[in-house]
């Protein structure tokens, strides 16, 4: 199995361009699409490209301060020497696959943005391990974050049991519904067991043989030898001490305002419970950082280092919200999805709704932007279906469908590179490795669970 992994890996190097080719490509193809199987014009196609073009803007600055955060959490001291005592029975390769698929799934369920805190894990093990072929750790660390949509931060479902949703405000829904029927459901609970039991043993057969190690990589051109933080912020100062030094590096105004942050976090869950979104775990991230390097002059230096390779993420996110644009103002993905769930039945409208967001997210790698493009078609589809059926039941179909979508879409980011511009600027910092590097190893993982979560989608009670 290893070496058939090779195979593939090998055929999306000679074959599969650079990711932002790829996003090119989409946007292409996406507008085409919209102007043959819509109605729409050159002229509108083009608006709705250019409206969609901003609409990710709060979400790719989200991304990119999680991304920045949590990497200087990771460049502390003192998480290095964590990270170091809480892996010193990982020695082999083999004993490293499975572990960072294992440990990426758990905290991928507690928030799917805590793939950074694996990424960050993942190079620190490369760089201590000997034999690791880097470009398969880094796709273990890529496909363990596809079970954030059965977690905590899994949008859709939460979506759905928040009072007031754009959904019910459209009369597309006559309520909430609870997360005991999706997150809690029986369906979701296999998906996760499977994944868990499943994942690490296939990574485990999967692995090649041959070592393409982090060390070598970074060791295949000359390296200047950077200055430690400490370092750094010490050769900052005036030979004679000055105010501007004191404060630079006392601790005592950082310490305050990081004080002020964990007063309101411990706040935030007493009032909301485990409610993990965005916004509060980079606000986590912020507050650890300030404790974790003591001084305003340290803090200044890591960031930077953290935010040295960050520029995809910066220019790519406008183009997949472009396509994000097409598929939602022209209509392309309102007709996507009637054609799909036209010909559904009750027995098949959770394969075709899992096929459906499978689909659509290589054109919007975002599950709450791709629900609410695809979504109420779907879920009119079901009450259509569901005419006459007790109002429980038809309740229950949705959840199904709405999960069904949730995991079509997590699934195929494992073709779609999109959410490797988390994991590339950490685990491929000082090196050269792209998207084609990487995907290849994906693509065994891809079809049998791709296969195995659609029987559990069809055949698995909620």
């Amino acid at each position: 199995m290893g070496d058939l992994g090779e195979q593939f890996t090998n055929l999306f190097k000679k074959y599969m361009p650079n990711a932002f080719v790829f996003a090119l490509v989409l946007t292409v193809i996406t507008a085409v699409s919209a102007l043959v199987w819509t109605e729409s014009t050159i002229m509108d196609t083009l608006s709705a490209w250019y409206q969609g073009f901003w609409q990710l803007l709060e979400f790719g600055m989200q991304m990119t301060l999680l991304l920045v955060t949590g990497y200087s959490i990771a460049l502390s001291p003192i998480l290095k020497r964590f990270f170091s005592k809480l892996t010193q029975f990982i020695q082999t390769p083999r004993q490293l696959y499975p572990f960072i698929i294992l440990i990426g799934m758990i905290l991928s369920a507690v928030s799917w943005g805590w793939i950074v805190i694996t990424a960050v894990l993942g190079r620190e093990l490369a760089l201590r391990i000997k034999g690791v072929n880097y470009p398969y750790l880094i796709a273990c660390v890529y496909f363990s974050g596809g079970v954030w949509v059965s977690g905590f931060s899994s949008t859709i479902p939460l979506l759905l049991n928040t009072e007031n949703n754009y959904l019910i405000e459209a009369g597309v829904l006559s309520g909430t519904i609870p997360t005991s029927y999706t997150l809690g459901s029986i369906l979701n609970i296999s998906i996760i067991g499977f994944s868990l039991f499943i994942g690490p043993l296939l990574f485990f057969l999967l692995a090649p043989k041959k070592s393409n190690g982090l060390e070598e990589m970074l060791s295949s051109k000359p390296q200047n030898q950077e200055l430690t933080i400490l370092e750094e912020a010490e050769s900052m100062k005036q030979k004679e001490i000055s105010f501007s030094d004191r404060q630079n590096n006392s601790p005592i105004l950082q310490y305050v305002i990081g004080l002020m942050g964990l007063v309101y976090i411990i706040y935030y869950f007493s009032t909301k419970g485990l409610d993990i979104n965005l916004n509060i775990m980079i606000f986590i991230f912020i507050v650890m950082g300030l404790f974790l390097h003591q001084t305003p002059i340290r803090y200044g230096i890591v960031m930077k280092r953290s935010s040295s390779n960050i520029s995809a993420i910066l220019f790519q996110f406008p183009f997949y919200a472009g396509i994000m644009g097409i598929m939602k103002y022209t209509g392309l993905g309102n007709e996507l999805t009637k054609a799909m769930v036209s010909i559904g039945t009750i027995e098949s409208f959770p394969f075709l709704a899992f096929l459906n967001g499978a689909i659509v997210n290589f054109a919007i790698p975002s599950a709450g932007g791709e629900f609410a493009v695809v979504g109420p078609s779907v879920i009119d589809a079901v009450k259509e279906l569901g005419v006459g059926l007790p109002e429980l039941q038809v309740t229950k179909m949705i959840a199904r469908a709405s999960m069904s979508i949730a995991f079509g879409e997590s699934l195929t980011n494992s073709l779609q590179p999109f959410y490797l511009l988390l994991i590339l600027p950490i685990m491929g910092l000082g090196i050269k490795i792209q998207a084609r590097d990487v995907m290849g190893y994906l693509f065994i993982p891809f079809i049998l669970f791709f296969i195995a979560w659609a029987l559990i989608v069809v055949y698995v009670p909620l």
